[in-house]
């Protein structure tokens, strides 16, 4: 683009010039050039010896615009421009830096992908980040490729929705698709890697081109052979199975329309298709030229297309005979509608929407001065053109189609639904038939129910839809065979419009809205903390908050989590912004967290789900009450130990719903070969508690929700518990204790045996004789004793 050399910068709009119409339609072209004010047009910083100028490789126009930045368009034809502003400027053409040594610059494809743009150069990929104003190689790519596909999702910061923007495919068109080589990129293009498809080696014919269908949470691989074309899909249940096959004549450019509704626009100079659900049922467009003449196709009518534009309903489609065709891309299919003949067609013209029922005819002129090209554009009004007499449209039925969710991105959670509403007013003596549709209905399911909302103030019936969305498996009539992996999280877009609509009603677009099937980003789960230990006086949240610090001591810790005792003691500072005030336990009593699931704020519910913990400095003084046969396992249970082996899995906090494998699964063939091994999953089906050894003090607990049809969400938290209760362990060792115990309780038993066993013999008797002479002596001093203090005690005085 530009740049402008002096301070100001002026629009000059030169004289319009009126394009025939038909009607009362008056339709302008707009000649624009931006100068400088009292002096010359500036190019780029760059000489034009340091850029290759790009072209485009097609002797036909081609127009991509931004779907969610309405400024921001790429024009392809034997100059390649690329605005900022909707063409209200002029531009140079566009070029890439010789320092990319891109030798032949000329362009096959392009996409552009959020904040980038995408080119394919002599059969490489180079990004141009238009915001950076940057150039750069994308890596990965080790074959040629020659086209690129993607998307845009415009309707919020949602990983989903980033997720459709930062994926692009490349490869190479016409290539046999068992030898191909396809590259998939996460990153806007800037780094591939390989693509494997599913039987790719099996595949006969070649490529005609892979794309990744949102709309239907599947990747579809076009297959040509002979003469017709078909999809193939990746994911249960289209995996299966093709598409229906449809006639491929010359080499179809594909267009997806915005708003990942599944709408596909095949054309070439003498075809024009459409698939309105991700290629399973590709047919021709019809078109209608007059009240009474209507074609089967393209080809029947005899018409060679030039340019071809569309957005999220409608269809344009500007022909070498000076004509343009309109159509609507509504639910169900419409024909092409062939406008008055004006003098519109040029090598280099092409085709836009600048909004719903507005056209612009762009065709780029070269200026006789300077290097930059202006653009002449050519508006049509579409509602306005179709009011024409000599087209007899009829009028639309509908008065208004609303709803509160339009162009608007919610999310169905596993096991969670969804209610929305919409309103119809027909016009007066005027029905209307609704039409809810899913395009991905392996994974959403719908019940719809209509009834009458009220009256208008002139008397018109309101006309009230409530649609309830849930996971087509929770709806309970859908086959097996028919729906989609519940594991998997998927996306699918729900589209209210009217059947029988006419296609005058340009401003009465169908109602849309992006369902992502998969994680709710507002939940999160706590742990219940009712009883805790500042609660009870055992520690104090003052000191808990001042840089508090504890000791674990080295027998009770592992820092590789693998059970074995460390080389030393480690101190812990305490993060009570975090953790608040532990959780108080009793050491000696089985014990289970509550684990509680919340959403923007609010309590859902308390989770029954299976979860597992880990101590996060490694502490290993706890166990389970259950082992895997007491839990009833037909399989060999996970553990923290096996997750932590699996190459596959990073760090130690890795066991989560997507690798969780249940050992009370009927699939999960893994034999039960240790049987006596702690069972460490808690919730779900068993009563598993936790054990504590007798220790007291913090344990810091990692706690994950591992059921993997509870949420798509990586649910997850930290906590701490005080354990208290347990009295210090002996210094001394028991066995040092305890043996000299046990021999002093048997020699006690034995003595109370033997002894009055052996007073009855005669050595007995002789040893009784022995001491009762001292015994009497002794008794005989006490009661002398006992007498002399009697006496003292009765004496009025001592002297």
């Amino acid at each position: 683009m530009l740049k402008l050399a002096g301070p100001r910068a002026a629009v000059r709009q030169l004289e319009p010039s009126l394009v025939a119409g038909s009607g009362d339609d008056e339709r302008q072209c707009a000649h624009t050039q931006t100068l400088e004010e009292g002096g010359v047009l500036c190019a780029a910083s760059r000489s034009p010896g340091d850029e290759d100028q790009l072209y485009f490789s097609s002797t036909r126009a081609h127009l991509i615009k931004h779907p969610c930045k309405k400024n921001i368009a790429l024009y392809l034809g034997r100059q390649i421009f690329f605005t900022r502003d909707d063409f209200k400027s002029s531009l140079l053409p566009l070029s890439i830096p010789a320092s990319m040594k891109v030798g032949t610059p000329e362009v096959t494809s392009a996409h552009i992908a959020d904040s980038v743009l995408l080119l394919v150069v002599n059969q490489k990929i180079y990004i141009y980040d238009y915001e950076a104003n940057s150039w750069n190689a994308s890596i990965g790519i080790e074959h040629p490729v020659s086209h690129v596909s993607g998307d845009n999702c415009c309707y919020s910061g949602h990983p989903f929705c980033v997720d459709i923007s930062n994926s692009v495919f490349a490869y190479l068109h016409g290539d046999q698709i068992s030898q191909t080589n396809v590259y998939f990129s996460n990153t806007q293009g800037y780094r591939f890697q390989k693509f494997a498809y599913e039987r790719q080696a099996e595949l006969v014919g070649s490529l005609g081109g892979i794309f990744y269908f949102h709309s239907l949470s599947q990747v579809g691989v076009l297959l040509i052979d002979q003469g017709k074309a078909r999809f193939g899909y990746s994911e249960h249940p289209l995996n299966s199975s093709f598409g229906l096959p449809f006639d491929y004549n010359g080499t179809l450019d594909i267009l997806i329309t915005p708003g990942q509704k599944g709408i596909l626009i095949f054309w070439f100079e003498k075809s024009l298709l459409v698939s309105r659900n991700s290629g399973q049922l590709v047919y021709p467009v019809h078109v209608k030229e007059g009240p009474n003449t209507l074609y089967s196709s393209i080809s029947e009518a005899n018409i060679t297309i030039h340019s071809v534009a569309a957005n999220e309903y409608e269809l344009a489609v500007l022909t070498q005979e000076n004509n343009l065709y309109y159509c609507s891309l509504g639910i169900l299919s419409s024909s092409l509608i062939k406008f008055a003949g004006q003098n519109l067609w040029s090598q280099e013209a092409a085709l836009m929407f600048t909004d719903v029922g507005r056209v612009e005819i762009l065709t780029p002129l070269p200026d006789s001065v300077f290097p930059a090209f202006d653009f002449q554009k050519c508006p049509v009004n579409i509602q306005a053109v179709l009011m024409d007499p000599q087209l007899q449209v009829d009028v639309c039925k509908a008065e208004l189609l609303q709803g509160e969710f339009d162009n608007k991105m919610y999310t169905i959670d596993m096991n969670s639904k969804l209610e929305l509403t919409a309103l119809m007013i027909p016009r007066p003596g005027m029905s209307l038939v609704p039409l809810v549709m899913v395009s991905n209905p392996h994974s959403l399911g719908l019940q719809a129910i209509i009834y009458e909302g009220g009256y208008t103030y002139d008397g018109n019936t309101k006309h009230r839809l409530n649609i309830s969305l849930r996971q087509q498996h929770h709806w309970g009539r859908a086959d097996p065979n028919f729906t989609s992996s519940i594991k998997r999280p998927t996306g699918s877009t729900i589209t209210l419009d009217i059947a029988n609509k006419e296609i005058s009603c340009v401003d009465l677009k169908p109602l849309t809205a992006l369902i992502s099937v998969g994680c709710d980003q507002e939940k999160k789960i706590v742990i219940q903390n009712e009883i805790s230990a500042c609660h009870k006086g055992i520690l104090d949240p003052v000191g808990l908050q001042d840089n508090y610090s504890y000791v674990i001591e080295k027998e009770a810790y592992d820092p590789n989590f693998q059970g074995q005792k460390a080389s030393e003691d480690l101190v812990v500072d305490y993060q009570y912004q975090k953790l608040g005030c532990p959780h108080l336990v009793y050491y000696n009593t089985p014990w289970k967290p509550v684990v509680e699931l919340w959403r923007e704020g609010k309590f859902q519910e308390v989770i029954k789900a299976e979860f597992v913990l880990l101590e996060v400095h490694g502490l290993f003084t706890y166990t389970y009450s259950l082992t895997a046969q007491t839990a009833l396992c037909r399989a060999q249970p996970q553990n923290w130990t096996t997750i932590m082996e699996n190459p596959g899995n990073k760090g130690p906090f890795a066991w989560n719903r997507e690798n969780y494998v249940s050992c009370h699964d009927p699939d999960n063939d893994a034999p039960l070969r240790w049987p006596n091994v702690p069972y460490q999953i808690l919730g779900g089906p068993t009563a598993n508690k936790v054990i504590f050894d007798q220790r007291n003090g913090i344990y810091v607990f990692y706690v994950s929700i591992v059921d993997p049809y509870y949420s798509y969400c990586h649910l997850e938290t930290t906590f701490s518990v005080y354990v208290y209760g347990a009295f210090p362990l002996s210094i001394i060792p028991a066995t040092v204790t305890i043996i000299p115990l046990m021999v002093a309780m048997l020699l006690s038993v034995w003595l109370a045996y033997a002894v009055p066993k052996l007073l009855h013999t005669e050595k007995g008797l002789r040893f009784k004789g022995f001491w009762i002479h001292p015994c009497r002596r002794c008794r005989k001093a006490c009661a002398c004793f006992r007498g002399r203090c009697r006496v003292h005690q009765g004496s009025p005085a001592w002297s």
